[in-house]
């Protein structure tokens, strides 16, 4: 296993991944699917935010977080996107083949997790996506 870590090059797949999602791209702005911290000014917005990544031997696991806002007083848009996110990084190898990216290959990548914030103030709505990719230096 490569010392490189696969964080960059899986976070700018997971971009291109998403604005290729008709799904997706029919509530969010390709623009607005970024890496940035905070809440966005601009709404609604993906931000591609914080990752580790767990080293092995022969692979490496790489997690993302994912934050989703949208100015609304309840979650539906935002579950919309979230279901959008999950269905696009999606990646089975067994299924549907290896993805290559920058320095490595992806076998396996997926959602583990949602969750869904409600702002205190109503304004807002906040989704978390973590995701998981199982990969190996090329």
């Amino acid at each position: 296993m490569s010392t490189s870590d696969p964080s960059l090059a899986l976070q700018k797949a997971m971009r291109s991944r998403l604005v290729a999602s008709p799904e997706l791209m029919a509530l969010v702005q390709a623009e607005h699917v970024l890496d940035a911290n905070g809440r966005p000014e601009i709404m609604p917005a993906v931000y591609i935010g914080e990752g580790q990544t767990l080293f092995g031997r022969w692979d490496a696991t790489s997690h993302a977080t994912l934050h989703v806002w949208f100015a609304e007083p309840g979650l539906v848009q935002c579950k919309g996107a979230v279901s959008a996110i999950v269905a696009a990084l999606r990646i089975d190898a067994q299924a549907d083949g290896v993805l290559r990216i920058d320095g490595f290959t992806v076998h396996d990548m997926q959602a583990t997790q949602t969750r869904y914030l409600r702002d205190p103030h109503g304004s807002y709505s906040h989704g978390i996506v973590s995701v998981a990719a199982i990969v190996k230096a090329n």
